[in-house]
């Protein structure tokens, strides 16, 4: 069997860790399209970025948490590994340089924790309702229940006989940490922690959409921004 050319190849890398924002326009970007966005910037920035060796090799990049769809943060983590040492400052002005409108880097350091550390996020949503609509008192009694049950897909196990996936429910309240809840005229504003990271992941959309189950009143607008990222001994990912 024909071995890989680089395969006794000995690079040395150097890891690093960068925090980004996506924001605006930026923030409808699909996680998939975003690692496609950075592999372009990366190459148009001339960064010396490690590529892993084997038979296909590629560019490593790692997100330690996928944002979800719509929502904006200046918390995002990216992993790189780097050929070269190069200060850090000149890291992010190359890259910087390349970016593309809503997508930017903050900084750049080395990782402290494992990505397997990651067990919560938190968030601020704002909700815009129709006119003399009591969203807080509603939101209280939404997170007042003893149970929220939203239902999940379950894919069917793999086997022989193909089967349409199942749904069981699922209870979300003991998951949802409600730092603050509060409305300015038609504006309810809440910011939670949720659970995320290897074990579970809560998204905001399907607390929101229980919600408005529960009142049968949607939302006109929703803005959400991730703002933490923290581990499991309340520590931020770093």
């Amino acid at each position: 069997m024909a071995m890989p050319k680089n395969q006794n190849l000995i690079i040395e890398r150097w890891d690093c860790r960068l925090t980004f924002a996506k924001e605006g326009r930026a923030r409808y970007i699909s996680h998939l399209d975003l690692m496609r966005t950075m592999q372009r910037a990366i190459k148009r920035a001339k960064v010396p970025i490690w590529y892993t060796q084997g038979f296909n090799p590629h560019m490593y990049l790692m997100f330690p948490l996928a944002l979800p769809l719509g929502t904006d943060s200046r918390t995002e983590s990216m992993d790189i590994a780097l050929t070269e040492d190069i200060p850090f400052d000149k890291l992010l002005s190359q890259l910087n340089a390349a970016m593309p409108e809503g997508l930017y880097f903050l900084d750049a350091a080395r990782p402290v924790r494992k990505h397997t550390d990651i067990s919560s996020a938190e968030y601020v949503i704002e909700a815009l309702f129709p006119a003399d609509f009591p969203a807080l008192d509603q939101w209280n009694s939404f997170t007042g229940r003893d149970v929220i049950n939203v239902e999940k897909r379950v894919k069917p196990k793999k086997g022989r006989h193909k089967s349409e996936p199942s749904v069981k429910l699922v209870d979300i309240k003991p998951h949802i940490t409600v730092l603050s809840a509060e409305q300015q005229d038609n504006t309810l504003r809440l910011c939670m922690r949720l659970p995320a990271g290897t074990e579970f992941n809560l998204n905001t959309g399907v607390v929101m959409d229980a919600f408005a189950a529960f009142t049968g009143v949607e939302p006109e607008e929703i803005y959400t921004k991730r703002t933490k990222i923290l581990c499991a001994d309340g520590e931020e990912f770093t």
